[in-house]
């Protein structure tokens, strides 16, 4: 058995495993590089495996960084199974073809406006692209083994962290032996509101592959709701608008209901709230079709008696709820005064609606703009979390006189001690365990933590890295 890492090695995004037994070869995870320019270029580089031999893809769940360059290994000529849980298959394509939609219109816009280096600009793939990968996805359901290529078997789990998110169990299963090796994908938190608790792995596996996103931090011991209603005061202070980015599957979902808790409660005034992502509105759809997968109720979901009673308050829906699909809503809000909220796409503003909301009220010393969740090395997002006074967007350099704030908690990852929970459960000391899907600082940190506390022998992979598997 081999086991090469082609991606979230030494970074959070990209995840991309290739593992090879006998004659069988399956990729865990197809994501797209985001973040830093020599990362994103990686995109560009060339698929670094022979896509037409590998066997099947196995998918823990449908965010970009695991997904989103699965349309460019079926053009490069992948023609096997993608497996993945329902919820995540129906994700999956709603993400991929905003993806490809947010890629084509902004080649669109380089050549344009001339600001590309690369005469034309083209999109990474296009929406025909993903309607041709969607074709090769097969659903599974969840705690089923499945025998998926030569001797490799897999089942899913949940792992509380995206509608549809799982750890994937793998054995490869040969004459006289089976080994186990284990995919956390990206473990949610425990008690976090609108996701179940992560599933514990199980307690003996060979070889563990772990995220390690927030592998030497903690999140806040504040309340979430606490912390929202304190960043939101202090940006009615400043009456203007509050823009917040978000990811539109998950995390608009989260924060809308969030609001509405707080303002059913009393906590914060009934702010109007405007969702400029129509992608957010059709994820809602498919959060209802799956209500085994979070833990809110229909009523909560869509708001269908409308009240602020115990169990009335709605995701998407009031009164104060303003669904934007349209381009045209869009350029609208450019005219929205404050105070209100506006949630607009993508999470760490690498592109999407969010930026030319960004344009506009960066400048404006009454906006304040709300960070929430991690924000990746390299992203626009980062960048104001680090407090740069000028970040840079469509070939402009934009000033930042707006403020700053950040939601503690918001981030959909188990903190350090998440994780360490969530692997207590694992009795037996894996041979080797693979620290991913962290930055370098993180996953270091993680690793020393296991070595020194439970003894283990852990490896953090660099890119390209592949192992021998005994």
């Amino acid at each position: 058995m081999r086991l090469t890492f082609h991606g979230a090695a030494g970074t959070v995004t990209g995840s991309k495993y290739l593992l090879e037994a006998g004659d069988a070869s399956v990729l865990i995870d197809c994501g797209l590089f985001q973040g830093l320019k020599e990362l994103r270029e990686r995109n560009w580089a060339g698929t670094p495996f022979k896509a037409g031999e590998v066997d099947a893809v196995l998918l823990t769940h449908a965010h970009l960084d695991h997904v989103g360059y699965l349309p460019r290994i079926v053009k490069e000529g992948f023609e096997g199974p993608v497996w993945c849980t329902p919820a995540t298959e129906k994700l999956a394509e709603l993400i991929l073809l905003d993806s490809a939609k947010i890629q084509e219109k902004d080649a669109e816009y380089a050549n344009k406006k001339g600001f590309s280096k690369h005469k034309p600009a083209l999109p990474l793939y296009t929406a025909d692209d993903v309607r041709e990968a969607m074709q090769l996805f097969r659903p599974t359901p969840r705690d089923e083994w499945r025998q998926i290529a030569g001797p490799i078997h897999a089942r899913w789990r949940d792992a509380g962290h995206l509608l549809g998110s799982n750890l994937i169990e793998i054995e490869v299963r040969e004459p006289g032996s089976t080994k186990r090796i284990l995919f956390s994908g990206d473990v949610g938190r425990y008690d976090g509101p609108l996701y179940h608790d992560p599933t514990p792995p199980p307690e003996e596996c060979d070889y563990l592959v772990c995220e390690s996103t927030y592998g030497n931090r903690d999140h806040p011991e504040e309340s979430l709701l606490d912390g929202l209603k304190e960043v939101v005061h202090r940006g009615v202070g400043r009456g203007g608008v509050m823009l917040m980015a978000s990811f539109a599957v998950g995390r608009a979902q989260q924060l809308i209901y969030l609001l509405q808790v707080l303002k059913c409660d009393g906590r914060i005034p009934d702010l109007p709230i405007y969702l400029d992502s129509p992608m957010s509105v059709d994820a809602t759809k498919i959060y209802r079709e799956h209500c085994e997968d979070h833990d809110l109720t229909e009523a909560q979901l869509c708001g269908v008696r409308g009240g602020c009673e115990i169990g009335d308050r709605p995701v998407l829906g009031g009164p104060s709820v303003h669904l934007c699909r349209s381009v045209d809503e869009s350029k609208a809000l450019n005219h929205l005064e404050g105070p209100a909220v506006l949630i607009s796409s993508s999470g760490m503003m690498t592109a999407g609606r969010i930026l030319h909301h960004l344009k506009r009220r960066l400048p404006d010393k009454r906006t304040t703009v709300i960070l929430g969740g991690y924000m990746a090395v390299g992203t626009r997002g980062r960048r104001l979390e680090n407090g740069e006074p000028t970040l840079r967007i469509h070939g402009q350099d934009i000033v930042v006189n707006a403020a700053i704030e950040k939601v503690p908690g918001l981030s959909g990852h188990a903190d350090r001690g998440g994780l360490l929970r969530w692997l207590s459960h694992v009795k037996q000391p894996p041979k080797k365990t693979f620290l991913t899907h962290g930055e370098p600082d993180a996953a270091a940190a993680l690793a020393k933590t296991l070595r020194e506390q439970r003894k283990w022998t852990v490896h953090v992979p660099a890119m390209g890295e592949a192992h021998e598997l005994a």
